[in-house]
């Protein structure tokens, strides 16, 4: 398929600059894919489209402070953004750079950011800290060695990184978090599970719509456009993901007692598809393979790319945001909508479409800080 089919105009004024308040009083459009009928609702009725049994899955992962700052020996200012380590130690990172003259050798000494509080209580002084390229790629990334382990300084040297296209949020970091984020690891947030509250989990729990997680940690490469004019050309991205074998066990136990599997958005997704597939060594993209739900528990990279003709195995309802024109995440979307439409492959990319066209018209919000989808 044309890349491009995956395009649509938004203006800017339909991107959200501030989230939710509070987070589950965003608006919910409610996309039935069979008929692609849509109802207009917010996310605290969410539960009105679940059932005892149904088991939500979201990604756990935590933004980490990946935007850093720094000089070079001759005073030229530099913004390091950590996009992956690449080394147990946590010296060793693929990095976006900004900034003149940052070739192989070039060194940044890391300062702290003004706009934060200083910490004392850590031994070693930010400016001790250089960083140095060690190779430039070409996709435009870079990998920097740190003098030491970056990470037990993040906190003090970094600031979560909001979306270049969120320009006018001044608020709590912590807001671009989910509730339930434990282990650090991510440089964008899993933005589909922002609408979720405390309160609105307990409350699907007493209904016995059980919650689980899954680990994703998500890299920078998920937002980026598709830049090929074929899809199927693509390179997807690398990320480390986990599915646990408690976890494993209570979506499998799920679907063999008739539940549903209710993932929280796209990361949660391809994690659980990796899990049917790739983690028992099955081709993902063989139709005829693993013609039943079942996961199993791995640790790992990941390197799904869900478009068009794929076939779901693990994932049964689907919660996400709206995404960016031309996006690998607008396609896993279209793939998953196609799902009940096999003798009709482009029906899916019809229907979202047809949806994001609707969705203007009633004034929803999109992307990160933006309105969600439950697609049914």
């Amino acid at each position: 398929m044309q890349t491009e089919l995956f395009d649509y105009d938004l203006p800017p004024a339909f991107i959200a600059q501030q989230p939710a308040e509070p987070r589950d009083s965003s608006r919910l459009m409610v996309l039935h894919r069979a008929d692609g009928r849509i109802e207009h609702r917010h996310f605290r009725d969410i539960g009105d489209y679940l059932r005892t049994g149904d088991l939500l899955i979201g990604n756990n992962s935590r933004v980490i402070p990946a935007r850093l700052h720094g000089r070079k020996a001759t005073g030229g200012l530099v913004e390091i953004f950590l996009l992956r380590q690449l080394d147990d130690a946590g010296e060793t990172w693929e990095c976006l750079l900004r900034g003149r003259k940052l070739g192989i050798g070039a060194k940044i000494l890391l300062e702290q950011p003004t706009t934060q509080l200083p910490i004392t209580n850590l031994s070693l002084p930010p400016s001790s800290i250089e960083a140095t390229v060690q190779a430039v790629h070409v996709s435009g990334t870079r990998t920097v060695h740190f003098s030491t382990a970056i990470n037990p300084y993040l906190d003090q040297l970094g600031q979560v990184p909001l979306p270049p296209y969120i320009t006018e949020y001044s608020g709590d970091p912590e807001r671009y978090q989910t509730v339930y984020s434990q282990p650090e690891g991510s440089v964008a947030a899993p933005t589909a599970g922002l609408h979720f509250t405390p309160e609105l989990l307990v409350n699907l729990r007493q209904k016995g719509i059980r919650f689980d997680t899954v680990t994703l940690h998500v890299g920078l490469d998920t937002f980026r456009p598709v830049a090929v004019e074929r899809i199927e050309d693509h390179q997807i991205h690398t990320e480390w993901a986990e599915v646990t074998s408690v976890t494993a066990r209570q979506i499998n136990e799920t679907t063999l007692q008739g539940g549903r599997i209710v993932a929280i958005g796209t990361t949660a997704t391809r994690t659980l598809e990796w899990a049917a597939t790739g983690a028992q060594g099955i081709d993902p993209y063989d139709v005829t393979a693993c013609p039943w739900q079942r996961v199993s528990a791995f640790a790992g990279n990941v390197s799904l790319f869900i478009r068009p003709g794929y076939r779901f195995r693990a994932v049964d309802m689907l919660i996400t945001n709206f995404h960016l024109p031309r996006s690998s995440l607008l396609m896993l979307v279209s793939a998953f909508v196609n799902q009940v439409h096999p003798n009709d492959p482009d029906a899916g990319r019809r229907l979202l479409l047809a949806a994001y066209a609707e969705a203007k018209q009633e004034n929803y919000r999109f992307f990160s800080f933006g309105d969600a989808m439950l697609i049914l």
